[in-house]
């Protein structure tokens, strides 16, 4: 399998090799959902989190409490030098403020290794040095636990439902053509909703999309979006009643400027100081309400009303996905839905707003279309001048239509969704090669499944005996810095890392909300740099002598792991995994 342009080769023949990077895990995650199961409106299957699958954050839990102290005190290494000795540490300034001297009591120090929990690392040795108190994990039973057989992914998690989400993108309603910087919110609440249905949130997508106009660009993108087609007159005719009954509304004299669709105007201004709303622009005043104003807050109102209510403590949480420039817009209207329905739901509106999305030099305004169809040429154009008229076969029509989508997606979605983003449009752009692009990430993935494909052939040859059970496998033979690394920064966290893009936070003063969107397309470059780093310096398949299979069996099992974390990652982004490059 060749190299994309610009990348490492596939074989394993020493050649230089990706650079280097870490993923740095947090030990003080939180799942601000209430469990999990239940099922989400299509996409991802919800995740089953095995409660005996070892995981960071119960490592750390159980590390914070045999010390006695109610701070959190250790930390999770994640870079490559400091795994040759240690897993974890309680830094010395963190023990000097804990305990007197920084000295912690031996018979604490020579309790934590026998620290037992189901999902609790297993440890091998506790020893203070001068850089704090230092753990080292039990690695062959770590690998054992992690990469022994895997939970039924359709089985229902632990936990029951997590509640339900809308997710609003006032984007979608715009009627001029869609600008980069509304397919960034689009690709933003795209993304985050399969995130909340892989940790069994049920979400509804609103609003329905038009059949009066085209959304080719949506569907080359694969984002999954719901069409309209309900009728809203009856639930339209509820908030025109409410508004007549509205000490905020007053009626609209025609002319002097007034458009006739105008039905009322309402005063906003006072109805935000009068509930004390915090975080609003303070220039807002009077909204012109038209029935296009009410039919979007129908709209939104049937999306609550459809969420699955489990008890009555339960209620849907609406999230608006928003690019700045609309914010304005978006403010009023909440605060109309606030007037006109005085429900919890409403309450509990909260607005994730994106950055601008610059493009550097443009001749003229670039839209959606235009800017996927020159990424589009872009990719084509790297691809034939790598591979020649190869390039040119119908067979990569699809490879290039995936590469596109997967560069526009990390483009846009690798940046922290409140961060701006400048689009490069020429032909040297990071879209389309370098190991910090989307192409790069698909590239290590097809990387993995031409392993797979050849391990295959050569076993239905003869050369190769098949892939053992998990449990006759001598995990022992991992011994190379690389499979650590890939284990504990990548699959170790990978569910936690799951959970914590998918975290929306609780209700709180304000309106604005902050999600880690950007986190799984940066977990997937990392893993892809270290996995490239591994693969180049690694031979997989080796002499087909009896005394290396157990090492090569065992390395087949952690890749194998090391795909499917590819394959669930990408499914967040609505990317299939590709056979070859």
């Amino acid at each position: 399998m060749a190299a994309l342009p610009g990348q490492p080769a596939s074989d394993q023949d020493g050649r230089p090799r990706a650079p280097r990077a870490t993923w740095r895990t947090s030990g003080a995650w939180l799942d601000v959902t209430s469990g999990r199961g239940g099922g989400g409106s299509g996409g991802c299957a919800p995740m089953d989190m095995d409660e005996d699958r070892p995981g960071v954050a119960a490592t750390l839990r159980a590390l914070n409490g045999a010390l006695g102290r109610p701070a959190a005190l250790w930390v999770k290494e994640s870079g490559a030098r400091n795994l040759r000795h240690r897993d974890f540490l309680a830094p010395r300034a963190a023990l000097s403020a804990a305990f007197p001297g920084g000295q912690v009591p031996p018979e604490v120090v020579s309790a934590v290794p026998s620290l037992r929990g189901p999902a609790v690392l297993p440890l091998r040795v506790c020893r203070q040095t001068p850089a704090g108190l230092e753990v080292q994990v039990r690695r062959p039973e770590a690998f054992q636990r992690l990469l022994g057989p895997l939970p039924d992914p359709a089985s229902p998690a632990a936990g029951g439902r997590t509640g339900c989400v809308v997710l609003h993108c006032p984007a979608l309603r715009s009627p001029a053509a869609l600008r980069p910087r509304h397919l960034r919110s689009v690709l933003v609440a795209d993304h985050l909703a399969q995130l909340l249905r892989a940790q069994g949130v049920s979400v509804r997508l609103v609003p329905g999309l038009s059949e009066e106009r085209s959304w080719d660009v949506l569907r080359q993108l694969r984002i999954s979006w719901p069409s309209g087609g309900s009728s809203l007159t009856d639930t339209v005719s509820a908030l025109k009643a409410a508004l007549g009954r509205c000490p905020c509304a007053a009626a609209c004299e025609q002319g002097l400027g007034i458009a006739e669709d105008v039905i009322c105007k309402v005063h906003l201004k006072s109805f935000v100081e009068q509930q004390g709303l915090l975080g609003y622009d303070p220039n807002l005043d009077v909204l012109l309400v038209t029935e296009g104003t009410l039919r979007s807050l129908a709209e939104l109102q049937e999306a609550v009303l459809q969420c699955p209510a489990k008890g009555q403590s339960s209620c849907c949480s609406i999230v608006h996905v928003v690019n700045c420039e609309e914010e304005f817009q978006l403010q009023q209207l909440d605060v109309l839905w606030r007037i006109l329905d005085l429900g919890a739901h409403t309450t509990l509106q909260k607005h994730l707003v994106c950055g601008p999305v610059k493009v550097t030099n443009p001749s003229s305004p670039i839209g959606a279309d235009q800017y996927f169809q020159l990424r589009k040429r872009q990719m084509y154009e790297a691809s034939v001048m790598k591979y020649g008229e190869l390039a040119q076969d119908e067979a990569w029509t699809e490879v290039i239509d995936t590469l596109t989508v997967a560069a526009i997606r990390f483009e846009l979605l690798s940046t922290a969704h409140r961060g701006q983003i400048t689009l490069d449009l020429e032909n040297n752009s990071i879209s389309t090669k370098g190991t910090k692009s989307g192409a790069f990430v698909m590239y290590n993935c097809a990387r993995l499944a031409t392993l797979f494909n050849a391990f295959q052939q050569a076993v239905e040859q003869g050369t190769y005996p098949p892939l053992p059970p998990v449990s006759e496998l001598n995990f022992s033979c991992l011994r190379e810095e690389g499979e650590w690394l890939l284990l504990f920064n990548y699959l170790l966290p990978f569910p936690e890392v799951l959970q914590q893009a998918a975290q929306l936070p609780p209700p709180s003063k304000g309106i604005r909300i902050t999600a880690n969107t950007e986190t799984v397309c940066k977990f997937l470059i990392q893993l892809s740099m270290d996995f490239s780093s591994y693969y180049n310096r690694v031979h997989i398949l080796g002499e087909p002598f009896p005394h290396l299979f157990d090492q090569m069996f065992a390395r087949l099992q952690l890749l194998r792991a090391v795909r499917d974390v590819f394959h669930s990652a990408l499914a967040t982004l609505h990317l299939p995994p590709l056979s070859q490059i």
